[in-house]
């Protein structure tokens, strides 16, 4: 339970702050740090009972931890759901959910602009085990429409995408999904519930890297899931218990406490995002810049419906080339040229990270996935973080002019 009871109406950034598990007879204000792997019980009945489900309480670390339940809630608290179970990685909060949801037999329908490991997981991992894909344009309804079969039980998108930033229509995605006895799940790593709310659109599930910006610092390791409690209770509890893929109390301490400053960092990070973009797109040796605040971003308007009226901090951009070999050249000068700025393939830092997405995060796909996914070996991510635009500028010219 929060550490006092809280009125309702709270707005998230409140909500970041204040919402944990009941502080210890110490009374600390930062939440504990609980560093055990097993807790001793009262009594052999209370254990019993304990590790029957017939009693709250903790039993052992893969079954529950009071760190990873304070993130836990605190992140459900801020996604609008009715709990939340987390992960060793956002991965791992994947796996977690198919394993959960999916058989033999059953059908997925996902974005194939998603991040490269997610297209890997679902189209080749667990088509293995006999689960069944389909993967879509993110931004055409008509396409998931017509990808749908009867055996379909989970619609699968990420939105804003990695690393294009494709809106999907939220609302529409579900509302297809209800009518078919499907669930809808949406990855909200880029916008995080400081931007996007995807539950309150009609997802089911919300899935999170806490690597990216909920740690905000680059320092561990984490993933979660949001959703109904018979989802996370009655689904995905069992199997993390049986899987292990838990979420190590170190960890979900430091992500529980990056939550703090979750709100602050998206405005700052997202405002200078924007005015890079901005800056990009005048720039003779970029073909295209790809970032939802822009009035040029095709699903413009429905991001800023759906994202606080705020583009996010994550900037994509193509450079001008012949062709693919010198694409290819073209990005790895401007990476090669950096002095400031890291070459790096996380994102959600402080520090402002930039990769090449076609030989990192999708250097596994075929090329024909990586084609239909539109990344080309000119396409540079740019994850901004705190520093001075003028500063970032100024580092990518070293490059761009040089080209």
């Amino acid at each position: 339970m929060p550490s006092h009871s809280l009125p309702p109406g709270l707005h998230p950034d409140t909500l970041a702050q204040r919402v944990a598990m009941e502080r210890s007879q110490y009374g600390e204000n930062s939440e504990a740090l609980y560093l055990t792997s097993g807790y001793v019980q009262p009594s052999a009945q209370t254990s019993a009972r304990r590790f029957g489900g017939e009693e709250e309480g903790y039993t052992y670390g893969r079954s529950g931890n009071p760190t990873v339940s304070s993130f836990e809630m605190r992140l459900a608290a801020m996604e609008g759901s009715e709990a939340a179970l987390a992960t060793s990685s956002g991965m791992s909060s994947i796996m977690l959910m198919l394993f959960s949801l999916l058989k033999a037999g059953d059908h997925v329908l996902y974005s194939q602009s998603m991040f490269g490991s997610t297209l890997k997981l679902i189209g080749s991992e667990f088509a293995r085990f006999g689960v069944e894909s389909t993967a879509v344009s993110q931004t055409d309804l008509a396409a998931w429409k017509a990808a749908m079969r009867p055996n379909t039980q989970l619609l699968f998108a990420e939105t804003p995408t990695n690393p294009l930033t494709e809106v999907c229509d939220i609302q529409a995605l579900a509302d297809l999904a209800h009518n078919a006895g499907a669930l809808l799940a949406v990855d909200n790593c880029f916008a995080t519930p400081a931007l996007q709310r995807p539950m309150q659109m009609g997802a089911d599930i919300v899935m999170h890297s806490g690597t990216k910006y909920l740690d905000g610092q680059g320092r561990v390791m984490a993933g979660a899931l949001c959703a109904s409690e018979s989802i996370m209770t009655g689904k995905c509890l069992p199997v993390m218990k049986n899987s292990g893929m838990v979420l190590s109390p170190f960890n979900a301490w430091v992500v529980l406490k990056g939550l703090e400053t979750l709100d602050i960092r998206m405005r700052a990070q997202s405002a200078r995002a924007h005015a890079l973009a901005l800056w990009l797109e005048q720039q003779p040796a970029v073909e295209r810049v790809h970032y939802p605040g822009l009035a040029s971003h095709p699903q413009h308007a429905l991001a800023m419906k759906q994202m606080s009226h705020i583009g996010g901090a994550i900037v994509s951009f193509d450079l001008k080339a012949a062709n693919a070999e010198q694409a290819r050249s073209r990005a790895f000068h401007v990476l090669d040229s950096l002095r400031v700025l890291s070459l790096c393939t996380n994102l959600g830092d402080t520090k402002t990270l930039l990769t090449h997405p076609a030989s990192t995060s999708h250097g596994k796909l075929a090329e024909a996935q990586r084609q239909a996914a539109g990344i080309g070996q000119g396409l540079i991510r740019v994850a901004v973080g705190l520093e001075h635009v003028g500063d970032m500028q100024d580092d990518l010219l070293r490059g761009l002019d040089t080209l």
